[in-house]
């Protein structure tokens, strides 16, 4: 074999031996490795793991806003009863503030919102989330039929949080994050027992 071959054949298994050296500590899937566009994409590739924490929180702000959004929908209609309108003050007054808890924990973490579709979080959906569907038949509800539809609404809501939080106890580490998950566990589960009785009443 002459010099010039042997150099050209020993440059490229060096150059393979740093490719797997830089990529073997990296674990990334096609889709992440690939852009929208089938090109490459090396941001993935530097980007850390999402964390439970970080998910839990991303996606319980929505959550939270629509359980306000819902809410508001209420109380803007007369003739509900004072019980379910009372219930759904309660609701914002408790929710409103953990949504900024969990904002400003992101914020802190530098994490954006945007970065939802960047972990590919983007088509997980959120557990309890009414459809459009659903709100627009809340919003067009009225008196009794609209206190009875936001209790059954709110409650499959409140379990779709509770799920999202004691998933959140069990793989979470951070200790903000797994307290609030706590936290709504236990007043979500009793305002569930409260909404399940109010419903058999009116």
């Amino acid at each position: 074999m002459k010099t010039s071959n042997r150099r050209s054949v020993a440059g490229m298994a060096a150059a393979v031996a740093l490719t797997f050296a830089l990529t073997g500590c990296v674990t990334v899937s096609t889709g992440e490795q690939m852009g929208e566009h089938g090109g490459h994409d090396s941001s993935s590739e530097e980007a850390a793991p999402m964390s439970a924490d970080a998910r839990f929180a991303m996606m319980m702000i929505p959550h939270h806003e629509q359980a306000v959004e819902m809410s508001d929908m209420l109380l803007a209609k007369d003739d509900i009863d004072e019980r379910v309108t009372s219930l759904a003050e309660r609701i914002k007054a408790a929710q409103g503030p953990e949504i900024e808890q969990m904002q400003e924990w992101l914020d802190a973490e530098g994490i954006g919102m945007g970065d939802m579709d960047d972990m590919g979080m983007d088509g997980m959906g959120h557990s309890g989330m009414m459809s459009e569907g659903d709100m627009q038949a809340l919003d067009a509800a009225e008196g009794e039929d609209a206190a009875r539809l936001f209790l059954e609404q709110m409650i499959r809501h409140h379990e779709g949080a509770i799920e999202m939080s004691e998933d959140l106890i069990e793989d979470g580490e951070d200790a903000e994050m797994r307290a609030l998950a706590e936290s709504i566990v236990e007043s979500q589960t009793a305002e569930i027992a409260e909404m399940q009785a109010l419903l058999q009443e009116i």
